[in-house]
């Protein structure tokens, strides 16, 4: 078996970069993903994320426990399932700040800055809004206004207001700072995931093989070139040109350790043979650690209620019929950005304001209707590392974001916590909440909030940075994502990213496959 280019990983980056390669009919491209189809429903209705962080469609690894944050392992889902992140996540649409990516340009990634990115992020994107200055239209991932707000949407903006945080109505246009409605990847009140904006229509091409539920051993290296991968059962297919991993910030760097390309001595320590010493693989993890405050309602102003089987029942024959309710939701659809550190050169903290409680795994349930604040520090300073346990494929790689191991990311944590719990007991939301039930009132001191975090605090889901682009001894990849010191291999997912961007990952890691895409066909053909 032979192909021009095989893609390792059918993820948000995977999907894109399968369907713009196999756009040339003289390239044969493979696409591997290890789980299985998008065909429940659950993957395309918006709600419907609400089940996969508690463990549909994914591999349910976790974290090592985390020393800064007593000992706690906390669940780290990541996606096992065609489209990959983009099928699973919370659809939120948000391309980071522009700022991001000029520092990406700063630290010598040349053609990263946003003046070169904001082309790709447009040609993904068909946007309700219509086309502009920073949107685009007729690309083949649907962004929209979200559907089926409630009430308590607008009083949480204008409870943010209140504190001096704008309403901002586009936080992908000239400016991010603020709180309105969030963007979403759904078209007609669907998911739009980059299966069914990008691969369906590819997957009709006859130079275009995709094989679900084929999970890689290792890529194959002969003579410092990377010419092919290894399935599990041993079977060797053959890439003329190069092989593509697009396996994540945690599969991505998994595969390349397997495959003997890594710290030498971390490889020698479980059993692999070292045949590229790459130092800086599964260095750089970054994540966002997400700090929430729920409050109950004074009534049944969330989708809580929802949550019992008559209730969901009318629930989803609602989202048949019309294509809204509470189905149509995907319950974190409004948000922003703004300051913990006054002097931060853009905003650093997002928050998310759900519609319910207990929305995702491991996050406490109210008895009676409650709302969620999630609040998060967008740039940590804290860097973790990605490792393998041992040299079976099959074993969950060692995750460790080492949250908090830098104190300020704990101190600006602790800000934008505080100021969560400020704009939920503002009087625009008192008609529609009761009391703050965690922290709770009670807890007002920093050691009793660090303590509440440590029990109760997540990952925001963002990992990124363990195959970082540059050009120090310590990056993984050059700008144009091709690994170092070997020849036939890139990388191609929100592992290459320098630095985690300003807010949810998966619009970025989008626009990279766009990019990488372009790259590599204006290449020798």
């Amino acid at each position: 078996m032979s192909y021009d280019y095989i893609i390792v990983g059918g993820g948000s980056a995977g999907c894109v970069l399968a369907s713009r390669l196999s756009e040339n009919p003289n390239l044969k491209i493979l696409l591997l993903e290890a789980g299985g189809s998008d065909s429940n429903f659950l993957f395309h209705w918006p709600a419907g994320f609400a089940k996969m962080t508690k463990g549909i469609a994914s591999w349910g690894w976790s974290t090592v426990p985390q020393k800064h944050l007593q000992g706690r392992v906390l669940r780290f889902t990541q996606a096992k399932v065609i489209g990959g992140g983009s099928s699973i996540n919370a659809q939120l649409y948000n391309r980071g700040n522009r700022l991001d990516f000029d520092e990406w340009r700063q630290k010598g990634c040349e053609g990263w800055s946003y003046e070169d990115v904001l082309p790709y992020f447009k040609r993904a994107e068909d946007f309700e809004g219509g086309a502009d200055e920073f949107h685009g239209t007729g690309g083949p991932l649907g962004v929209s206004y979200p559907r089926s707000s409630l009430p308590i949407c607008e009083a949480f903006i204008a409870a943010a207001g209140q504190l001096g945080i704008p309403h901002n109505t586009d936080m992908n246009g000239a400016s991010q700072d603020g709180v309105g409605y969030y963007q979403v990847t759904q078209k007609n009140a669907r998911r739009s995931s980059t299966v069914t904006g990008y691969l369906n229509l590819a997957a009709k091409r006859s130079n275009l093989t995709i094989r679900r539920d084929t999970q890689t051993r290792r890529v194959v290296v002969e003579s410092k070139r990377v010419t092919g991968i290894e399935l599990m059962d041993g079977e060797i297919i053959s890439a003329e040109r190069e092989v593509i991993v697009s396996s994540g910030a945690i599969g991505s760097p998994k595969l390349l350790l397997q495959s003997g390309i890594g710290p030498a001595d971390h490889l020698r320590e479980v059993g692999i043979k070292p045949l590229h010493h790459l130092p800086g693989v599964g260095s750089n993890l970054q994540d966002h650690f997400d700090l929430f405050v729920i409050s109950e309602c004074t009534g049944d102003h969330t989708y809580d209620k929802y949550g019992k089987p008559h209730w969901a029942a009318l629930a989803g024959l609602q989202y048949l019929l019309t294509r809204t309710g509470p189905v149509a939701s995907a319950l974190f659809s409004q948000g922003g950005f703004w300051y913990a550190d006054e002097n931060a050169r853009s905003a650093d903290i997002q928050f998310h304001f759900g519609l319910g409680s207990g929305i995702e795994a491991g996050v406490a349930k109210m008895k009676n209707s409650g709302a969620t604040l999630n609040s998060a520090y967008m740039r940590p300073r804290s860097r973790g590392t990605v490792r393998l346990a041992s040299s079976d494929p099959n074993t969950a790689p060692l995750i460790d974001p080492n949250y908090w191991s830098d104190p300020y990311d704990r101190e600006m944590s602790l800000k934008g916590l505080r100021l969560a719990r400020e704009i939920m007991n503002q009087s625009a939301l008192k008609p529609y909440l009761l009391a703050e039930r965690l922290p709770g009132p009670d807890k007002m001191s920093d050691a009793e909030l660090i303590d509440y975090a440590c029990k109760n605090a997540k990952t925001d889901h963002h990992p990124a940075g363990t195959c970082r682009m540059g050009h120090d001894d310590m990056a993984v990849v050059t700008p144009d994502l091709k690994l170092r010191g070997l020849e036939g291999l890139r990388v191609c997912d929100a592992s290459i990213m320098p630095n985690v961007t300003t807010g949810n990952t998966n619009a970025p890691t989008i626009m990279i496959a766009e990019k990488a895409a372009d790259m590599i066909s204006k290449g020798p053909q």
